[in-house]
């Protein structure tokens, strides 16, 4: 049979190559930024007090550079890399390939200028305002669409199991994101979600679970059945193995979002479905892992010597190791003492720092002298770099797990006498060390991926690009007679439509299962009769809230546990939380939980809050959270008042007909009468008079609505 010529793009991988390592730096280093926040609160939030810098903005853009940007653009390399060769065939279309990489990094610019200014939905890992999810959406159906064109046109019959994991990713990706991130504008840059409370929150972590699973996850397993193979001049060790891996995570995975809301008021049945389908996750998830490690069977010497190998066998051992928290962190026994810790920090970074960083490494190691038709430019440096990365993740994980350990069981311990043996800001005094550590782990696994881009670029000069690489194959055969008794799975790898299909339809199971019942239909949520909507001060303080990135280490979810009533008051229900458009029960306790903040128990005065907000250590000795001096110094703006009322009556919060009309007038009363409440204080204690003109001057600042929202807190349902 006569080959046929043609030129695989370099270009493509190239830039996504180099994006990779440039937002791989900008990410950690907003990552080492607010780790150093928690280790020196006061030199941050006493010496430099800029909002752009403050923790609760920052850290949503860390987590977006890391996710999107960095691991996003290595997806990207390796897909656009692995599969042109595993089809022997040119991707489909320049254009489109030009299109997803300018369009990718638009939209990563954009979450970059938007979240530290604080435009925000305030959902985790879906942060990004309405209008850049859509044009996430539009990219990512121009990579999908590519992708599967590419798939059409391929030179072999049978498509490589790397492949079936990337299908499922575009796939299940495209579901999530689109489902999530449903919205209604009130303005260009805010929205409020579709769902509400319970709803919202089983929405979201069957989205943010699955975010960690479909595009932290599987896309990176197709890439190690790539490039470990690839790295190691070996076969996959099982190509059974293989089958049942993928179909069996992909089943699975899509179910185990509910494990993130365990003991919370999300009904036992959808906490239970989590539960069990996560510890049956640990099958699959380390049946892919021990299918990359045996891969490696008979090429243990070469490990010895090969760097890109030692990166990808870390690499793999973080997979094996996360991938057996989870499933035990999804244990109520477990949960109990790591949920809202520096535990599930911990385990979050062993994924990222070893699974994603590390097999990033290693396939940048290994791409960049072909590419650029050379010898890596120094191997002693790759290998330094290879002891740093390692080192620089123990160092960061092994303190939070410290931490979350310490945590979770200071805050349980009681005394004799049956009162609580430790006060919350006790924990947080106690961790300070441990935070010190964690920057000093950041700091040195930084300093590795810094080596690594000095090292790559020096690869690249000395040696030269090859933009288009010649290669030939045999045309794909018109006709092709199946093999009598021909396995099942080789007739579908044959058939990449119905491959795309079925993926569908294998995740949308689960979700249709846990989401319809509960997210769709809003009477399975029961009520609460006093539980009524914010008043408009309430509601532009909760937005305020929201920007600041307050629910980041606040959360609102008093759960059914001994120690946590004691604490904060009683026990969190479905009914409460209705109206709240987005959810905020939070995932991390770096500060107490809130969802009691109002009521007697808990209660604090206007003047108190006044303080804290503006200086935190003048009222909690201790404290780790910033100073908002900018909320006593800006104008609330209620420009949007009107829209995001109108908004919530469609959504279904009971507002009044027309009521968006006085809602400036409520607002400023209430705003008048917290203002007269502080100043009233201040006066009697600092011996100082004051005047109506500084009622107004005050009443009008954004400090009064944030005061406002968390005098709300709890008092709907108090004595109910």
């Amino acid at each position: 049979m006569e080959l046929q010529k043609f030129k695989y793009d370099n270009v493509s991988v190239r830039n996504f190559a180099y994006a990779t390592i440039l937002w791989g730096v900008v990410g950690m280093l907003v990552g080492l930024t607010v780790a150093l926040q928690l280790a020196f609160p006061d030199w941050f939030n006493e010496y430099l007090g800029f909002k752009i810098l403050v923790f609760g903005r920052l850290r949503p853009l860390h987590t977006n550079a890391i996710i999107f940007a960095f691991v996003g653009n290595g997806i990207f390399t390796g897909v656009y890399y692995s599969l042109q060769r595993l089809l022997k065939t040119r991707m489909w279309s320049d254009k489109l390939s030009a299109i997803h990489f300018w369009g990718w990094q638009f939209i990563i610019v954009c979450a970059a200028l938007t979240l530290p200014l604080g435009y925000t939905q305030g959902k985790e890992y879906a942060e990004l305002v309405w209008w850049i999810d859509i044009l996430i959406a539009i990219i990512w159906v121009v990579f999908g669409w590519n992708m599967f064109a590419t798939i059409l046109v391929r030179r072999v019959r049978h498509i490589y199991v790397a492949i079936w994991f990337y299908i499922a990713t575009f796939v299940t990706v495209a579901m999530l994101h689109i489902f999530n991130s449903l919205a209604i504008p009130t303005s260009w840059m805010h929205s409020y979600p579709i769902y509400a409370g319970v709803q919202d929150a089983l929405v979201q972590w069957w989205y943010g679970h699955n975010a960690v699973a479909f595009f932290l996850t599987t896309p990176y397993l197709g890439l190690m059945y790539y490039f470990v193979p690839k790295a190691a001049n070996r076969p996959v060790y099982s190509y059974k193995l293989s089958i049942v891996h993928f179909w069996a995570l992909i089943f699975l995975y899509i179910w185990a979002g509910p494990h993130h809301l365990l003991y919370t008021a999300l009904p036992d049945w959808a906490q239970s479905l989590g539960v069990v389908f996560s510890v049956m996750l640990i099958a699959p998830s380390w049946g892919g892992m021990l299918n990359g490690l045996l891969t490696l069977r008979g090429a243990w010497d070469r490990v010895r010597d090969d760097v890109t190998l030692k990166f990808m066998v870390v690499a793999i051992t973080a997979y094996g190791m996360s991938t057996f928290e989870g499933p035990m962190l999804s244990i109520k026994s477990f949960n109990v003492i790591a949920h809202f810790t520096d535990w599930i920090v911990a385990h979050v970074h062993v994924g990222g720092l070893g699974w994603n960083g590390m097999l990033t490494f290693g396939m940048l190691y290994w791409l960049f002298p072909k590419l650029y038709r050379t010898k890596l430019y120094s191997s002693k440096m790759a290998n330094i770099h290879f002891w740093i990365a390692t080192v620089g993740i123990l160092l960061w994980t092994i303190p939070m797990y410290w931490a979350g350990w310490v945590q979770g069981l200071m805050w349980q311990q009681f005394e004799p006498t049956g009162e609580l043996t430790h006060k919350f800001i006790d924990t947080v005094t106690y961790l300070k060390p441990l935070y010190m550590l964690r920057s000093l782990g950041g700091l040195v696994y930084l300093t590795g991926a810094l080596m690594m881009a000095y090292n790559l670029l020096m690869t690249a000069k000395k040696g030269s690009f090859v933009s288009e690489e010649e290669v030939e194959a045999p045309p794909l055969p018109k006709t092709y007679h199946a093999p009598k008794g021909e396995y099942w799975h080789h007739q579908l790898e044959r058939r990449p439509v119905q491959f795309l299909i079925l993926s569908l339809v294998v995740v949308a199971i689960g979700g249709l299962v846990e989401l319809v019942p509960l997210a769709m239909v809003k009477s399975n949520v029961p009520t609460i009769s006093s539980v009524k909507p914010l008043t408009p001060l309430e509601l532009e303080g909760r937005d305020i809230y929201i920007r600041e990135g307050c629910y980041l280490c606040h959360s609102q979810m008093v759960r059914p546990l001994r120690f946590e009533t004691a604490r904060y008051g009683e026990y969190s229900k479905p009914g409460e939380f209705v109206y709240d458009h987005p959810f905020q029960w939070g995932s991390k306790r770096t500060g107490p939980d809130l969802a009691r903040e109002g009521t007697k128990k808990r209660k604090k005065s206007n003047y108190w809050h006044f303080n804290h907000l503006n200086l935190p250590k003048v009222t909690s000795q201790g404290s780790v959270m910033p100073a908002y001096p900018w909320l006593l110094q800006d104008d609330l703006s209620t420009d949007n008042l009107s829209s995001k009322i109108s908004t919530l009556r469609t959504l279904g919060v009971p507002y009044a007909k027309g009521y968006e009309e006085k809602a400036q007038d409520d607002l400023k009363a209430q705003a008048a009468e917290i203002a007269k409440d502080i100043l009233e204080e201040n006066s009697k204690i600092n011996n100082k008079g004051y005047t109506q003109d500084k009622v107004q001057s005050l009443s009008k600042k954004e400090i009064i609505a944030v005061i406002a929202y968390l005098q709300r807190l709890g008092t709907d349902v108090e004595n109910k």
